[in-house]
């Protein structure tokens, strides 16, 4: 008896002490997080979009190429260059065996503006060597998004986990560490995991480029996913220095939200469903990101996937998704003025099952617009589309 009394004390002792621990890793991590940022200003458009979306025109296509030996790809992001940059773009993707598999690292290929031709890919994120870096290991990488800073830095925001899944990951900052940005040299060394949650920060994922800000800074679109899933926006400096977090859902079945801004105050996040038959959910905020809200699911099926829109020079909007509930073998571009009224302007591409076309992306350089997606998970196929003559 004595035993089991003193096995039940021991046990109430444990829990309360277990308790207060947890409490204080809370109150730690709530006092070293920053404050909601203040409202922002998104940029303007940028000047290489042309006056006018509904009249685009293909102009050329094909498939990025792959580093020597690696057999799939995913999750591609596209980065403008300077005006004064040898290359227009700059792609990053991650390839390895398979998707999670050990070699896997985060690839890149520029095009270039001479040639007009991309360049032959090269590795620029080593999970190990970054590991070494960190102090810690990294099992998987994944889901690049670059930005360039005001002073010109590129930065690099990866998905990155230890032991787990991606429900585990963490989001890992990079700084271009090189002196130029020639894909022959670029380098990137770690600058943090980002500071995003109690629980070690594990559990946000990003995936969609950010939003520029009038101030040199950006807003980045990342999202929570343990059980529930949401979207979260981070709020940088022109510097790439974390300011702060906002949730833009009070839903818990969306996911990589993709942000474009319908005027400086007023921006739209487009969201992937994970539920069946689930649309494309969407947030808005009219002060500049401080406060969100949840609006009406768009009028357009998504099967569980990414989902990418971007702002162009007439005021309208720009969307790519798969136009099915349950099939991810066709790609739409959609156009719409208002963000939340879309009409089908081009099928990119029109496959059927198991055909796969996944996590687009898009970027205006040089006067077009340039799309960017996965196909087959074996490699990135791209399309450049122009004003009509």
């Amino acid at each position: 008896m004595s035993l089991l009394l003193f096995r039940a004390r021991s046990f109430y002792w444990r829990w309360p002490a277990a308790v207060l621990v947890a409490c204080a890793l809370l109150a730690l991590d709530m006092a070293q997080r920053n404050s909601l940022p203040p409202p922002a200003s998104a940029d303007g458009p940028v000047a290489s979009m042309p006056q006018g979306t509904s009249d685009l025109v293909e102009s050329d296509r094909g498939s990025i190429p792959m580093p020597d030996a690696m057999a799939a790809a995913h999750a591609s992001t596209l980065l403008a260059m300077p005006a004064n940059h040898a290359a227009a773009l700059t792609a990053f993707w991650f390839a390895g065996d398979r998707e999670s598999a050990p070699n896997v690292q985060i690839a890149a290929s520029q095009f270039d503006r001479g040639t007009q031709q991309w360049s032959a890919a090269r590795l620029v994120v080593d999970r190990f060597a970054m590991g070494q870096q960190l102090g810690f290991g990294l099992r998987r990488l994944g889901n690049p998004v670059a930005w360039t800073d005001g002073g010109g830095r590129m930065h690099l925001f990866v998905v990155a986990t230890g032991w787990g899944g991606w429900a585990a990951s963490r989001v890992l900052h990079l700084r271009q560490s090189s002196a130029g940005s020639g894909l022959a040299e670029l380098a990137f060394e770690p600058v943090r995991v980002l500071p995003l949650s109690w629980l070690w920060n594990t559990s946000h994922l990003v995936r969609n480029a950010p939003l520029p800000l009038q101030d040199g800074g950006m807003v980045l679109p990342v999202y929570f996913e343990l059980g529930i899933k949401y979207p979260v926006a981070l709020r940088f400096d022109r510097d790439g220095a974390f300011l702060g977090q906002t949730r833009m859902s009070q839903r818990t079945h969306l996911l990589q939200p993709s942000i474009v801004a319908q005027s400086s105050k007023q921006w739209l996040a487009l969201m992937r469903d994970e539920r069946r038959n689930g649309k494309i959910g969407v947030a808005q905020t009219l002060d500049g990101g401080r406060h969100w809200a949840d609006l009406p699911d768009l009028a357009l099926d998504n099967p569980d996937a990414a989902v990418v829109t971007i702002a162009a020079g007439d005021g309208s909007m720009l969307l790519v998704h798969n136009p099915s509930t349950s099939s991810r073998s066709a790609l739409d571009m959609s156009r719409s003025t208002d963000g939340l009224h879309w009409a089908r302007v081009k099928a990119l591409e029109q496959g059927t099952p198991p055909a796969e076309f996944s996590y687009p992306a898009m970027a205006w350089a040089d006067g077009s617009l340039w799309v960017s997606y996965t196909a087959g998970r074996k490699r990135i196929a791209w399309q450049r589309f122009g004003a009509s003559p």
